[in-house]
């Protein structure tokens, strides 16, 4: 028989078994596709609406004019903001917005009406939560678009009233108008973009640990590792009939992540399906090798799984999702630069959101390449530093062995 002919038996054997170990090992089964699918149901089901809408604020009125109550009647009919809340002073309102109750306070002041319609300039006040950035900018770009449309009107008014012409008082209004096109997610639906970031640093986190997990039980003593070097006929088929498994459950995950996203949610899908798909696998085989490395050069087994943890569980924060990477300071680019995450995700957005051009698609796809090569290349090197000691015990059998009696 050929070697090639004791390979192939050999890999199908270390890859039944771990298909095999699903069964006895309930806790890996969890690892694999239960957490990683419930984790992705609760996030699709928080972010399913797209957009937060309606967020309730409060409003102080010291002014008690018809021109205040207009200015809260548009407030509340902005689709961001509704006036959930009336308040007596600015302590009330502050209490609300610590307790959560409301998202923001509007302080609309006294003598109002009399200083707009007499030509000054008063100030309407709002207080928002900035540590709630999401929630705070959204209850601010309500208030922002509600105010200064009630304030154009009145000017108008005054203007024609004054005898102006309609154009010309529009005009002076705005002497310069701004053409505002937004790109890539105009709606600024969460689940397109916020959701699309999550999934993969989820999914990155389980995949780190479990291969961590799953790889340090036959390699955290040197019995199991023998064992499993016996059933693969040999350390590299072993180790590709163990990992296979995995990538494919991963894959499968994925491939339900996105078809919620894309036929659920309704994702947009404007650049290369195959691109993503190709970006995809070379994502879930970067952290593949990350936590086989991690399985092979720490011991024991759950300091293998807490430094993956560690490596992979902030790895949102420095994606550039929440908070832009070109702002960061030198750690946290740099750490950015070094998680798989951050290139799929780069090439996850320009497929699906921006749909960028093959010809400007190139870098996260070859970065996550040269990843998948230098991990897989360390983890060979690791293999090999295994597979040394025990060559000069193997040829002295064979001599042993071969010598006349």
């Amino acid at each position: 028989m050929t070697a090639k002919g004791r390979l192939r038996p050999s890999f199908q054997v270390v890859f039944r078994r771990e298909f095999d170990r699903f069964s006895r090992r309930r806790l890996l089964l969890f690892l694999t596709t239960v957490l990683p699918l419930l984790l992705m149901g609760i996030l699709a089901s928080v972010f399913s609406a797209g957009l937060a809408t309606r967020l309730p604020i409060a409003v102080l009125d010291l002014d008690g004019t018809d021109l205040s109550r207009t200015i809260i009647r548009t407030v509340d009919a902005t689709p961001d903001t509704a006036v959930a809340r009336r308040v007596s002073d600015l302590a009330e309102g502050r209490q609300l917005i610590l307790s959560g109750q409301v998202r923001g306070l509007l302080m609309l002041p006294l003598n109002l009406e009399r200083d707009v319609y007499g030509g000054r300039r008063p100030e309407v006040v709002f207080f928002y939560n900035t540590q709630t950035m999401t929630s705070g900018n959204l209850v601010l770009r309500g208030v922002n678009a509600a105010v200064p449309a009630v304030a154009a009107g009145i000017r108008l008014s005054l203007r024609t009233a004054e005898g102006q012409p309609l154009e010309a008082a529009q005009a002076s209004l705005a002497p310069i108008p701004v053409q505002i096109n937004p790109l890539f997610n105009p709606t600024l639906n969460y689940a397109h973009f916020l959701l699309a970031a999550l999934l993969p640093s989820v999914l990155q986190v389980i995949v780190v640990t479990t291969m961590a997990y799953a790889v340090g039980l036959d390699v955290e003593t040197p019995h199991r590792l023998r064992v499993l070097r016996r059933l693969g006929g040999g350390l590299w088929p072993a180790m590709a009939g163990k990992i296979l498994p995995y990538t494919l459950l991963f894959l499968v995950v994925l491939g339900i992540a996105d078809w919620v996203l894309f036929g659920v949610l309704e994702m947009p899908l404007r650049g290369n399906r195959y691109l993503l798909i190709l970006a995809g696998i070379l994502f879930i085989l970067a952290d593949q090798f990350i936590g086989v490395l991690l399985a092979l050069l720490l011991r024991p087994m759950a300091s293998a799984i807490s430094i993956g943890t560690l490596l992979m569980a902030p790895a949102f924060g420095f994606m550039g999702i929440g908070f832009p990477r070109i702002g960061m300071n030198a750690f946290a680019y740099n750490w950015g630069q070094m998680i798989p995450g951050t290139w799929y995700l780069m090439a996850r957005i320009d497929q699906t959101i921006r749909g960028t051009p093959l010809d400007l698609s190139w870098k996260p796809i070859a970065v996550l390449l040269f990843m998948v090569l230098l991990f897989a290349g360390l983890t060979a090197l690791r293999l090999e530093i295994i597979r040394a000691p025990n060559r000069p015990r193997r040829s002295q059998q064979a001599t042993v062995e071969g010598a006349p009696e």
